[in-house]
């Protein structure tokens, strides 16, 4: 999974690439908040990011409120990275639209588990939205008929709305997404084939 760093800090931007590239992580970084938030509004972003607080251009609030104000960035899960430990800074974090908020200095494996969490979290997200389109593409494929359908017992055709009688093959194709083949069935081969031997 593709995860973005912004950090300002070259040091500390450069341990993290370090780290997550070593836990196998895709790892794209920004040095300031702008950069980072260009970065996460692209067509197919990194579906990951870890968030300085205090970023120069842009703060990591900033990039979570505005990303959270576009459809596509709700998808993103964000990760707050920062000194600031006070309780009211957490709830200010997590209502600026951030999923997670860690504190510095953190711990390599604390840090682990909460990306594991977040990459599980996003690989849902992203099954929930593939289920989603399938189902939309399935439900535009079904064209149902409903209610009572008008047919002749003796030709078999029916009618329609405009008091128009039609073969039954003509009204479904008509009224819905449904091909037909044809064919001939054992009892009306039987049949067919009954009246050949008869006609010779």
């Amino acid at each position: 999974m593709r995860i973005l760093i912004a950090e300002d800090d070259a040091v500390s931007r450069r341990m993290l690439e370090v780290t997550l590239t070593g836990w196998g992580y895709e790892v794209q970084v920004a040095c300031d908040g702008r950069t980072a938030c260009l970065a996460l509004e692209v067509a197919e972003p990194p579906r990951l990011a870890l968030l300085d607080w205090m970023l120069p251009a842009m703060d990591g609030l900033e990039i979570c409120h505005r990303l959270r104000s576009t459809q596509a960035g709700r998808t993103i899960y964000l990760i707050l990275l920062t000194t600031r430990a006070r309780k009211e800074d957490v709830i200010a974090g997590l209502d600026s639209g951030a999923d997670d908020y860690i504190t510095k200095p953190f711990d390599r494996e604390e840090l682990r588990a909460r990306l594991r969490a977040g990459c599980r979290i996003v690989e849902l997200q992203l099954s929930l939205a593939e289920r989603m389109r399938e189902l939309e593409k399935s439900a535009a494929r079904i064209n149902q008929l409903h209610g009572l359908l008008p047919m002749c017992a003796w030709c078999k055709r029916v009618r329609d709305d405009q008091n128009y009688w039609q073969e039954v093959e003509c009204y479904v194709a008509s009224h819905s997404d449904a091909q037909f083949t044809h064919g001939i069935c054992p009892l009306c081969m039987e049949k067919t084939m009954a009246g050949l031997r008869k006609a010779e």
